[in-house]
């Protein structure tokens, strides 16, 4: 028997993400839109809107849907923004954020995953994204500033070069701990006078940032 896949992602959008206080009308038509089963492997296909991160290659994991939605939501995202994403992975978060903001840019270390996520923004006529094979840790400095940086990987600390290339009033949302583990997610706003507000908010669970300043 086929999967009906609209009526799962309708049902997770209900119960995941609307019905955990994601506000945002924007983020929620996003996740109506994009068929996350585009974005996971085939054997895991029939598990796309499970409420749970699923693995990729090369060790990695497409995010639960919700964690997702609400690292976007604390990005106060408006549809002229451009935003960057560090850990490309599936390409799911970023083609959620494509349908909120004007510019996506995206950095993967892997270049397979970079690819095969280039390959399903093609497919699916994705014309916003833009994808980097690089180490995310140094960011893209050739399209900064950003209106918001997302970090889809556990760093030690938050790298300067990120809080550099942030636009005024910009934000970034990363998690920041050990290695393995929990970490914890952190908000860092940009003001005027070119200094950072750090909010500490609720605690995640991700695959470690690695790079120049991230894990080695």
């Amino acid at each position: 028997m086929s999967v009906n896949f609209t009526k799962l992602r309708e049902k997770m959008v209900k119960t995941q993400i609307i019905r955990r206080g994601i506000k945002d009308g924007k983020i929620i038509e996003a996740f109506k839109n994009v068929a996350r089963e585009e974005f996971v492997d085939s054997k895991y296909k029939d598990d796309a809107y499970n409420d749970s991160p699923l693995p990729i290659d090369k060790g990695q994991t497409i995010s639960q849907p919700y964690i997702v939605a609400y690292m976007i939501e604390k990005l106060n995202l408006s549809e002229e923004d451009k935003v960057l994403e560090i850990g490309t992975g599936s390409g799911y978060a970023a083609a959620i954020l494509a349908q909120i903001v004007e510019e996506v840019y995206t950095i993967e270390r892997f270049e397979i995953l970079a690819e095969k996520a280039s390959q399903r923004f093609k497919k699916l006529g994705y014309n916003n994204i833009k994808v980097k094979v690089g180490d995310g840790t140094l960011g893209w400095g050739e399209y900064a500033p950003y209106d918001g940086i997302v970090v889809s990987a556990a760093a030690p600390h938050v790298p300067e070069e990120l809080k550099e290339q942030l636009a005024e009033n910009g934000k970034i949302i990363i998690p920041v701990g050990e290695k393995t583990g929990v970490q914890q997610l952190k908000l860092i706003t940009k003001s005027k006078e070119n200094t950072f507000k750090e909010e500490n908010l609720d605690y995640v669970r991700f695959v470690p940032l690695t790079g120049e300043n991230g894990w080695s």
